[in-house]
């Protein structure tokens, strides 16, 4: 079992409130670009409203109001200021005040010239005229007839096609055509201000039936072009024929070779004396879309006029008719052009702003996994669900007081703008085009928010999903950061440069556009676009915005792209978990894909599980390792074998290695760790750099994962068990793992409370951490890591390991960097620490391994050397004396002559420039020797300086490595 610390693990609850204090903590470090981030929105908007502001002036000007004129009304000489229609010029009669707009003939919509139906392979008719027509620009207009009775539907044409050239010439208004497009609202009807000419329907066209009519618009008069067009009326046998012509003959791109319109088509269906019904076909073709144009209308009056007119003939006669006078627009107020900037941008401004956090959420998530700041944690005893729980809500609360601050601060805004239609000149010939972008920040305050907060929270929940997701894949802050902005304005830009064009193609498949909306950037666009859209008609036609009501409109995709961000929200949240444990190296080891499985499995194992046969297979080998290291391995397999043992740590025969790369061999980091260690044992690991020492620290606390063997942590297995293990555990990383912006007792406080220390003997463990380690006086405690020297942050380092009463605790070079007077007050830190708890240590310094550790291992080439406690380690290596002389380059012989006079065994370890080192057995010489041979010598010729030494730790570290690398280098 293992042993709990005094205050035993914290519990979830406990976990949470730690990780959620250093947050807020952390929060309030860095409130200023906290608060810059949430009123980044707001600052968009200010200079949108500023920049609107300077535009709005510059179109108050004259030239873009209604037309005025300076009238003498009373002959005195004097006049005063009058406006209105009649006093514009044709680009300001769009924002005059229409208190009785103009009547407007009803006119057909006559397809132009060259998409007239004709006779084709697909339509072999042979009532339609032939195709060279198109050629000449004669082809005549034709109009579909159908019914029961035949009479009645031929009716519809001679209706209007009877009528004599000199009849329709003195109605012009009320039997006229046009081929050109609708607008938005009818105060000016646009075919009588572009350069097509109005049609005349007739049975037969005389040459020359074309000629030019004047027409009085406001203060201007101009020359209507007027054409004579051949009017055909075709019976078709039934409707499914007049469907299938209809069809076949629709607008289909830019390819005019398929163009095949009609006027129009009826279908009198069973219309009799005493019964009127009817259908009709209208050619919507030069309708704007339904998407850009809401409130666009259609040339159809006419159309319906015209089977009145044939039902009432078939009646009562030839001589009566229903007229239609003509059509109307509404009066309207005085407008002026306002440009809203943000109407302008729409859905892609407002997507950016959403997207925006996406990026600040990765990056800090990454910047955690960067600089291990999450496995330091984990190792400390944070479990993964308090750390996903606090961070997720942590970045919840912070996008929704963004969006908060956002929507509240832009229908304040939307409150103040007023709501304006405004006209503007295209670049047709006299061509208006009234457009309505009044609506601004009116977006928040016309649609509900109650459909708002619900759009918002779930994409947001989804947001942070794929945030935590995307942190999986990346290792570097400053490549998240790029792509993470890449993919904000990549996301932007292609739903308003790509996705909305199909949104608005009535002809492009429904399924597809919901295919696309899978793509989160594009859900969120089209949610923002269909907002835009309603508060766009809402404000126009003075009507409120979206309602929920509005989701049964299957047109508007809003229930679709609901339903598709809570699918991937409720997907993407556990894959991001799932990648996190089995992909992700922030978060320790790398689990098992199915790790899950192993919660429902039954524990069948013991404490310690027998070594596998495959693995004492390997003793020939082993066998070549020195004694003492042979030893070791022997005894921890015997201690596996013993279910009740005691020890703290026990490593079983641990491997790392690194596959090959470019052609290189496999890299053998560690070749079969055996290590067995009790409570109250420091055990120290020597070796050059590069021997293996941290990757082995590594595999046992959780930051990699063993290519072979394990370790027992308080008899629980690193593979299996290592977030048990990680509650009794401390750890003082080679590097320093702090958050620059949090104070050394802050630190310790979230530690401590990893660690179930609260109230009193948390405050208390604080307080004497900070003591031991010499940063309590003067306020150093309080001050931000950020600000500590190197060896200030590495003693808070070993406080924090040592925090908490850890069962286990692991130093990685804990002395790095500290001046002699900290490197001591440190050492007695550890030497108190180790009573009752086992430490693994590993260090440079010899003289730091002789005074902390009980047990001595020399590491190099990722295996022991050596084993053992330094007193026998120097006495197992260092039974020779070492003797050291300096003379003038000429005695060098006869210093080596006196030294082989001594000890005829005696080995040469150091020459250079007068200076020699022997090695002197300590079984052939006597001291007294040494001492009197050295006076003799100084009679004959000058020494310099001189020195006896016993042998030293260093002196055995040097001489094991040569040994092992000389070794190493025969083998190979």
């Amino acid at each position: 079992m293992m042993a709990d610390s005094s205050n035993g693990p914290a519990s979830f609850l406990t976990q949470a409130n730690a990780l959620l204090r250093k947050n807020l903590t952390f929060q309030k470090r860095n409130l200023r670009t906290t608060v810059g981030l949430v009123a980044f929105p707001v600052f968009l908007c200010l200079l949108l409203v500023l920049i609107q502001t300077v535009v709005n002036k510059e179109l108050f000007k004259s030239e873009s109001r209604c037309g005025c004129t300076c009238i003498d009304k009373t002959g005195d000489g004097t006049c005063e200021t009058v406006c209105g229609f009649e006093y514009s010029t044709l680009d300001q009669s769009g924002r005059c005040p229409f208190t009785s707009p103009a009547k407007w003939p009803a006119l057909l919509q006559v397809p132009g010239p060259k998409y007239r139906a004709v006779r084709t392979h697909l339509f072999p008719f042979m009532d339609l005229p032939d195709e060279s027509c198109k050629t000449t620009g004669s082809c005549p207009a034709s109009i579909l007839l159908t019914g029961s009775n035949r009479s009645l539907g031929e009716g519809a044409s001679t209706s209007y096609l009877s009528l004599s050239l000199y009849f329709i010439l003195l109605i012009l208004f009320l039997y006229s055509g046009s081929d050109t497009g609708t607008r938005f609202v009818n105060f000016l009807e646009p075919a009588f201000f572009s350069d097509h000419p109005i049609y005349i329907l007739q049975p037969q066209c005389t040459p020359n039936s074309t000629f030019f009519t004047p027409i009085q618009i406001a203060s201007l008069t101009m020359q209507q072009e007027v054409t004579c067009v051949q009017g055909l009326h075709l019976w078709r046998d039934n409707s499914s024929v007049v469907n299938d012509e209809l069809f076949k003959g629709y607008r289909q791109g830019n390819e005019e070779k398929k163009i095949n319109e009609i006027i129009a088509a009826y279908d009198f269906l069973n219309s009799n004396e005493n019964t009127f019904n009817v259908s009709i076909w209208y050619n919507s073709t030069y309708k704007n879309d339904t998407r850009s144009n809401p409130l666009g209308f259609l040339r159809v009056p006419r159309s319906v006029n015209v089977a009145s007119n044939a039902y009432l003939q078939f009646l009562r006669g030839a001589g009566v008719q229903m007229l239609v006078d003509f059509v109307k627009e509404m009066p309207k107020h005085e407008t002026e052009i306002r440009l809203d900037f943000s109407s302008v941008l729409g859905a892609l401004f407002y997507s950016w702003v959403v997207l925006l956090l996406f990026p600040v959420i990765l990056t800090s998530l990454v910047y955690e996994k960067q600089r291990n700041l999450r496995i330091m944690m984990k190792m400390h005893g944070l479990g993964d669900g308090p750390y996903w729980m606090i961070s997720y809500a942590y970045f919840l609360s912070l996008s929704l007081i963004y969006i908060l601050c956002f929507v509240v601060f832009g229908s304040v805004i939307g409150k103040i703008l007023s709501t304006e239609l405004f006209c503007i000149r295209s670049s047709g010939f006299t061509d208006f085009i009234f457009i309505f972008l009044g609506t601004g920040l009116k977006f928040f305050t016309l649609n509900s928010y109650s459909i708002q907060f619900v759009f918002y929270f779930t994409y947001l929940n989804l947001q942070i999903s794929l945030a935590f997701l995307a942190a999986t894949v990346f290792s570097n802050v400053k490549t998240a950061t790029v792509l993470g902005y890449i993919g904000v304005f990549g996301s932007g830009l292609l739903g308003a440069f790509l996705f909305q064009s199909f949104i608005e193609d009535t002809s492009f498949s429904r399924n597809w556009i919901i295919v696309m909306e899978i793509f989160p950037g594009f859900s969120l666009y089209r949610m923002l676009y269909e907002l835009g859209q309603y508060s766009f008609t809402g404000n126009y036609m003075g009507t409120e915005g979206m309602r929920w009501k509005d989701f049964s409109d299957r047109t508007n995709g809003m229930r679709e792209v609901l339903i598709i961000i809570v699918v991937e929200w409720v997907i993407v949240f556990p894959v991001a978990y799932f990648c996190d444990q089995v992909m992700s190296s922030g978060s320790g080891v790398r689990k098992h894909p199915l790790f899950f499985f192993r919660h429902f499995q039954k524990k069948s194992l013991p404490s310690f599980r027998r070594p596998s046969l495959q693995r004492q297979g390997s003793k020939v080998v082993l066998q070549m390792e020195k004694p003492d290291v042979f030893q070791e391995r022997e005894h921890v397999e015997q201690l596996l074998l013993e279910p009740g043992n005691s020890h703290a740590i026990i490593c079983d025969n641990l491997k790392k290695v690194y596959p090959g790369k470019d052609g290189n061999p496999q890299k053998y980091a560690v070749k079969g760790l055996s290590l067995a260690l009790p409570r109250g044992e420091c055990f120290g690991m020597l070796g050059p750099n590069g021997s293996g020492k941290t990757s082995s620290i590594n595999m046992v606390i959780g930051l990699t994962t063993p290519t072979s063997g394990t370790a027992f942590i308080q008899g629980l297995d690193i593979h299996t068990d290592m977030d048990r293990i990680y509650s009794s555990m401390g750890v003082c990383p080679q590097h320093d793992l702090l958050w620059e912006s949090l104070t050394g007792r802050e630190h310790l406080l979230f530690y401590g409370r990893l660690k179930n220390l609260k109230g009193a003997s948390l405050t208390q463990a604080v307080e004497e951490s900070l003591k031991s380690v010499n940063l309590f006086h003067g306020g150093v405690g309080d001050k931000q890591a950020g600000k500590y020297s190197g060896g200030m942050k590495r003693r808070l380092s070993v406080a924090i390991s040592l925090i908490g009463d850890p069962k286990v605790v692991f130093m990685d070079e804990p002395s790095t960097g500290l001046d002699p007077a900290s490197r001591n007050n440190l050492w007695n830190v550890v030497k108190h620490a180790k009573q009752n708890r086992a430490i693994i240590l590993t260090t440079h310094s010899m003289e730091e391994a002789e005074v902390l550790c009980d047990r001595l291992g020399v590491f190099v080439n990722g295996s022991f050397q050596c084993i053992g406690n330094p007193k026998e380690l120097k006495a197992r290596y260092g039974g020779s004396y070492v003797f050291t002389i300096t003379t003038s380059s000429s005695h060098e012989e006869e210093v080596e002559n006196l030294v082989r006079r001594l000890s005829p065994n005696a080995n040469k370890i150091y020459h250079l420039s007068g200076t020699q080192k022997f090695e002197l057995p300590k079984e052939e010489i006597r001291i007294a020797d040494v001492f009197g041979a050295v006076e003799n010598a100084k009679s004959k010729f000058t020494i310099h300086a001189w020195a006896l030494a016993d042998t030293t730790l260093e002196d055995v570290f040097i001489k094991v490595t040569r040994e092992a690398f000389e070794v190493c280098s025969s083998s190979s």
